[in-house]
C-alpha cells in the first residue's frame, strides 16, 4: 500500500528553520545581547579546552600558526568585534583601548612560533569583549548616537588595519632579507 505524499503548492516558499536564540538576540533593542562580538571571542579566544586543565584556547592562536596570513585573518575577525562597539556607541578611549589590546595581539603574533603561544595567553579578544560588556553595562541609558563619532571611529579603525598591515609587511620583509642573508652566506654567495 503506497504512503500518501503531501500536497505542496509549487509557488509556495517555505522559509528556513530560525534558531530560536539568534532570532531573540537579532530582535533585541539591548545592545550588551549583541550576540556577534560574544560568539567571536569564544570561537577565537575560548573554543577549546585543553584535556585535564580549565585552560582554554581558540582559533586565533592556531591561525597564527600560518605567519603572515593567519594572524591577519584573526585580527581582521577581532576587527568586528571593534565594530559592534563602535555600532554600540562606546566612547572613543575605550574604543582605543580595545584597539590596543587587538594591536598587541596582532604584533605578538607576528613573531613565528612564540606569536601562537603568546596569544593563547593574552586573548584580546576576550579582553575587548569585557571591555564591551562592561562599558555597555555602565553606559547603557546614557548611549547618544552620534554621526561623528561613529565615522571618526571608523577612520580610527582604518588607519590601525593599515597600520598593522603595514608593520606586517615591513617585518616580514625584514625576514625575508635577513633569512636571504643567512642563506647567502651559508653558500658563500655573499
Amino acid at each position: 500500500m503506497p504512503l500518501p505524499t503531501p500536497e505542496l503548492k509549487v509557488d509556495e516558499v517555505v522559509p528556513p528553520p530560525i534558531n530560536p536564540i539568534a532570532a531573540r538576540l537579532a530582535a533585541s533593542k539591548d545592545p550588551t545581547e549583541r550576540a556577534t562580538a560574544r560568539i567571536l571571542a569564544k570561537y577565537l579566544d575560548e573554543l577549546l579546552r585543553v584535556p585535564g586543565t580549565n585552560f582554554r584556547f581558540g582559533l586565533d592562536p592556531i591561525l597564527a600558526l600560518i605567519p603572515g596570513v593567519g594572524d591577519t585573518v584573526a585580527s581582521g575577525a577581532g576587527v568586528i568585534i571593534l565594530l559592534d562597539a563602535l555600532r554600540s556607541g562606546i566612547s572613543i578611549p575605550v574604543f582605543l583601548r580595545m584597539a590596543l589590546n587587538m594591536g598587541i595581539n596582532f604584533l605578538i603574533g607576528l613573531v613565528p612560533g612564540f606569536g601562537a603561544a603568546a596569544s593563547m595567553f593574552f586573548k584580546s579578544n576576550t579582553r575587548n569583549l569585557r571591555l564591551l560588556t562592561a562599558w555597555q553595562a555602565g553606559n547603557k541609558d546614557g548611549v547618544k548616537r552620534s554621526t561623528l563619532h561613529f565615522y571618526l571611529g571608523i577612520f580610527l579603525l582604518f588607519a590601525i588595519i593599515i597600520g598593522m598591515l603595514l608593520i606586517a609587511w615591513a617585518f616580514y620583509t625584514w625576514l625575508f632579507y635577513h633569512f636571504i642573508q643567512i642563506i647567502g652566506h651559508a653558500l658563500g654567495l655573499v
